[in-house]
């Protein structure tokens, strides 16, 4: 090869360095600009009505599920919580703020769904826990909820037979119970008051809309000589929820409740889908909305399994024998 020659190879193999390395350069910029682009951090807010204290369990289910897909809270997203303590008619003041703060999603269970339903048509909505999103009007369908709200819901009307069932199947000589239920809707008590006249029950319904009607409600199941309590869900309830068990316990009432929490605290039975199942499900609805998915078309889930607790510990201090054929149904027996 001549001199000539191998001065163009020489100088050819020098560009092609040059090309490499600035070509590496700029690959190793672009590749640093792009890792150092913050990843968009989502705000959610939560509108509970019941306490922080009450729903604290639940909230726990629901960042666990969120750490689950990938969702660390003070990370890459933030969580707004807004509690109106029972006191329902905070609820859409409190579901504007979450508006104006312009979050990405809202998370809300009962009557929450409601006021945040009413606070905006096109922020998401995703409720843990309602009893019927249909007759509420939340959703258009459970297959196919319309507009910008879907979740779980917690099938409230058809279990309060369910539970007036196995509360006379625990104390069979009972005819008339009181039946304490707060909420914006009567769905759940037209169909308790049905179940309790096909078993031949006599029902006291009494509403507490905030603390101040639960002396004059316990005044009443006293003055009426109530055998039994019976619960349904409510945030106002839960609130007081050691209140209400204390009262059953000091006048010595079989009770039955809506929730797994009470039975916990001290309660005698409940009977109802799994609340932390359900709260840690709907992380999954936040997880696909969050990635493009419109509520609208996001059907609203349904609980498969019910749970059946019993606190034998209770049974005994009321004086309580509970059949053998009921505690062999019971899910979980608190001794």
């Amino acid at each position: 090869m001549s001199r000539k020659a191998k001065g163009a190879s020489r100088e050819q193999v020098k560009k092609n360095l040059f090309r490499l390395t600035l070509f590496g350069l700029l690959f190793a910029l672009c590749f640093s600009a792009e890792a150092q682009q913050p990843k968009k951090i989502f705000r959610l807010g939560f509108l509970g009505g019941a306490s922080a204290s009450s729903h604290a369990v639940r909230i726990d289910a629901f960042r666990q599920g969120l750490n689950e897909l990938g969702y660390i809270e003070g990370k890459n997203i933030v969580i707004e919580y807004r509690y109106a303590d029972g006191k329902l008619d905070r609820l859409p003041e409190l579901a504007a703020e979450l508006v104006s703060l312009k979050v990405d999603l809202i998370v809300t269970s009962g009557p929450a769904s409601q006021a945040a339903k009413n606070a905006t048509k096109t922020i998401p909505i995703v409720f843990a826990s309602v009893q019927d999103p249909v007759a509420t009007g939340l959703v258009d369908s459970l297959a196919m909820p319309g507009g910008n709200v879907t979740g779980l819901s917690i099938l409230a009307p058809e279990l309060g037979g369910k539970r007036l069932e196995l509360l006379k199947e625990v104390v069979p000589k009972i005819t008339r119970v009181a039946f304490l239920w707060g909420g914006l809707t009567t769905v759940g008590v037209k169909a308790t008051r049905g179940a309790a006249e096909a078993l031949g029950l006599q029902l006291q319904s009494l509403k507490v809309r905030d603390s101040k009607d639960f002396d004059s409600a316990f005044g009443a199941i006293t003055k009426n000589r109530a055998q039994a309590l019976l619960t349904n869900p409510s945030p106002t309830i839960n609130t007081h929820q050691a209140r209400v068990v204390e009262f059953a316990a000091k006048n010595r009432l079989p009770a039955m409740y809506s929730s797994p929490a009470f039975v916990t605290a001290g309660g005698l039975m409940s009977y109802a889908s799994n609340p932390t199942d359900e709260y840690r499900r709907a992380a999954v609805y936040v997880d696909k909305i969050l990635k493009g998915a419109k509520p609208a078309d996001l059907p609203v889930e349904q609980p498969t399994k019910f749970e059946f607790v019993i606190n034998l510990k209770t049974a005994k201090q009321i004086g309580l024998t509970i059949p053998p054929t009921v505690l062999a149904r019971a899910d979980k027996v608190i001794r």
